[in-house]
């Protein structure tokens, strides 16, 4: 009788397992298998090292109106593999080239009843797996709507795990850690109050999703190459720990209006046992297409500063008036209304910011609240709410132009859409040529509230393209964008490298409502930069918001030496010194830090690297000998031990080390720090303290 079961058990086995294709990665740390199961339902499991990372999971497609969905009674039909290996060199980035090295499976497979075809792509590299579905021209599947698309994650253990709520509408959360298993306890929690949030469920997450294993393994689940595709959110079944792709429906709850030839985005799974490498991989901008912009000699890092944080803090406003209940464009004449005398963005205000960045050497200088409209922007559902060209009277964008371009300085445009995209459409050549005209070549858009038309959502397919549109549609023009509240970066940059950053997370406007976690920016690198750069908006020196504002008892939970750091850490091309220029002149000696510091580099060394505990990087400038170093830590006091073997032999450099001092801490002594000047070699170890939300600042610079 055992016999007899035995054998039942294994041809079992050898049945669920049928044409089962193995793939493994080119240094032959990873394996992936794919499978059919009996019912001919595709299935997928991933090892590294032999551990097991992702259990059997299903693929699939549910549709809608259909009479039979992409999930089961499949066959193989062909198979297909592959190994591909190049160095490209980005336009911008953390270093000046990146090999994009992996072995590849594809596998054809038909659905037996309908006679259609589906191909699903593997890609295998030394840092993780990359797979999508396609959808060749074919008869039987020409137009089609995706209902749910059904990719299972199926994790090997109840891991620990740092997690924002599933929203459609925002990723402005702090981070939670937790296990698994405890998501649904604390979702009610996580989810805090936004201006435009939709949930989804109580185990719903977004992506990327860090995860750590209890035996060690560092794994994030994203998405790559997001393009005419709704967002992709993870939904957790907590009994069997197994995720659950769920992408953002549309206003009328379908996930995906699909014309074949097409193809989803890439699924991404990050796997190493040093979380350093999580950190320095590039297999998200390696799944997207090289770039497609010709001549890209007019994109170029952004060091700014700009009339911002004074109206987060609500020391100033973005209005010009407090007179009018609603205005209407081309109606309003804001010329016989009496002004606030609090408007921030006006003519002889805005020339100080423009001699600041000229004195100290940034390239930019961002305005917001110079167009007319925002008496009444927020909350009523107003289509028509900018025209992006229109100042308002106390902005001379002519004179601004002029004296800004006298001081050899730049001047960022702001598109706030208030979620109105038809609008913004509608406007989008007339505000890029007015760009143009003005000597603008960078603006930073803007998605607050709820979309316009009624019922989209920030992150469905039809607004995701409106992303896209407004990005290709930049270039055109030649101009670089850094979209503010749009979805989440998925390695677009590599194509369109004129996105030079996003927001797209819990940004530094959030310490002036009300503080984010100490620990957030030990975060964001395992996270939201998975994707590409954040627009983090760093640089704050005052720390005591009512200091701005006497209304306004928020306090930024960092010290000024973390702040310092965030420009090594945080990587983007574009990078804004946030803080009041008045501020900066208390704190000469630090903020000749943000100075020096560069926004471009040629090599990057991740040193030390825990989630929610520390990060410590190294990079060397574009086309130079200097090294800068960052370090930000969490909750706790530590001490972080580097050394400075990234150095090249036989030299000395200059080091200058901007750190927290001995009674530093984000909540008690923000502003306590030490700067000490050392000789250092390639052969320098050095051990330095890191206050609880502090960190440390270094710049390298070679003796000649």
């Amino acid at each position: 009788m055992h016999n007899l079961l035995l054998t039942a058990i294994l041809f079992f086995a050898i049945c669920s397992n049928t044409n089962a294709q193995k793939l493994k990665s080119p240094e032959g740390n990873f394996t992936m298998e794919f499978s059919l199961l009996q019912d001919g339902t595709p299935t997928y499991n991933l090892k590294y090292k032999n551990k097991e990372v992702i259990k059997p999971s299903k693929l699939g497609l549910e549709l809608k109106n259909d009479k039979k969905s992409l999930l089961n009674d499949f066959v193989i039909v062909d198979s297909k593999t592959s190994t591909f290996d190049e160095t490209w060199q980005p336009v911008w980035g953390e270093v000046n080239k990146i090999r994009n090295h992996y072995n590849e499976l594809a596998v054809t497979l038909n659905q037996k009843e309908t006679d259609r075809t589906v191909i699903i792509r593997f890609r295998l590299f030394a840092d993780g797996l990359g797979f999508r579905y396609e959808f060749p021209t074919q008869k039987n599947l020409t137009y089609f709507i995706i209902k749910e698309e059904k990719t299972q994650f199926a994790m090997a253990g109840d891991h620990n795990a740092f997690w924002i709520p599933g929203d459609y509408d925002t990723q402005e959360y702090d981070y939670t850690e937790s296990k698994l298993s405890e998501i649904r306890g604390l979702s009610e929690k996580a989810y805090t109050e936004n201006v435009s949030q939709t949930s989804f469920s109580t185990t719903g997450v977004q992506t990327s999703l860090m995860m750590k294993s209890a035996d060690g393994l560092y794994i994030n689940l994203h998405e790559a190459a997001l393009i005419n595709y709704s967002c992709m959110h993870l939904n957790l079944d907590d009994k069997t720990m197994i995720f659950e792709s769920w992408l953002t429906p549309d206003a009328n709850g379908d996930k995906g209006n699909m014309q074949a030839p097409n193809h989803s985005p890439w699924r991404t799974v990050i796997v190493s046992d040093d979380a350093r490498q999580i950190l320095d991989s590039k297999m998200t901008l390696n799944l997207n297409d090289p770039c497609k912009i010709e001549d890209t000699s007019w994109i170029k890092p952004v060091k700014y500063i700009g009339v911002w944080w004074e109206m987060i803090t609500g020391k100033s406003s973005w209005a010009y008036t407090n007179e009018l209940p609603s205005i209407q464009l081309g109606v309003t004449d804001y010329t016989k209304v009496k002004p606030n005398k609090t408007h921030a963005a006006n003519t002889a205000h805005v020339k100080e910011y423009i001699d600041f960045a000229s004195k100290h050497g940034f390239d930019a200088v961002l305005v917001e609240g110079w167009n007319e409209g925002w008496e009444d922007w927020f909350g009523n559902s107003k289509d028509y709410v900018f025209d992006f060209v229109t100042p308002y009277p106390d902005f001379d964008v002519k004179g601004i132009h002029a004296y800004a371009k006298s001081k050899n300085v730049k001047m960022i445009m702001h598109h706030e859409t208030s979620g109105s995209v038809r609008n913004y459409e509608r406007h989008m050549d007339k505000a890029y040529q007015f760009m143009n005209d003005n000597g603008y070549d960078a603006v930073k858009s803007g998605y607050v509230g709820a979309i316009l038309p009624n019922g989209e959502n920030h992150y469905n397919q039809w607004v995701v393209n409106h992303y896209q549109y407004a990005l290709e549609k930049a270039a055109d023009y030649k101009i670089m964008v850094n979209a503010h509240e749009a979805v989440r970066p998925t390695g677009i940059s590599r194509t369109y490298p004129n996105l030079i950053g996003n927001e797209s997370a819990r940004g530094t406007e959030y310490q002036s409502f009300g503080g984010s976690k100490a620990n957030h920016v030990t975060i964001l690198p395992f996270t939201r930069l998975i994707g590409g750069p954040m627009d983090y908006t760093p640089g704050i020196f005052e720390m005591d918001i009512s200091k701005l504002n006497p209304d306004n008892k928020s306090h930024v939970n960092s010290t000024i030496a973390n702040q310092l750091a965030l420009y090594v850490t945080m990587y983007s091309p574009l990078q804004m010194a946030a803080d009041l220029i008045e501020h900066y002149d208390r704190f000469p000696d630090a903020f000749q830090f943000i100075k020096d510091v560069a926004i471009d580099w040629d090599e990057s060394k991740y040193l030390e690297a825990e989630p929610g505990d520390y990060i410590t990087v190294a990079r060397k400038a574009k086309g130079k000998s200097n090294w800068f170093v960052g370090n930000v830590n969490g909750n706790n006091s530590r001490t972080s031990k580097i050394n400075f073997d990234f150095l090249e032999k036989g030299k000395n450099y200059t080091a200058t080390i901007y750190a927290d001092a001995k009674d530093a801490h984000f909540k008690t002594n923000p502003q306590a720090y030490t700067i000490k000047k050392i000789k250092v070699t390639n052969k320098t170890k050095l051990s330095q303290l890191s206050a609880p939300g502090g960190g440390y600042a270094i710049s390298i610079i070679e003796n000649k």
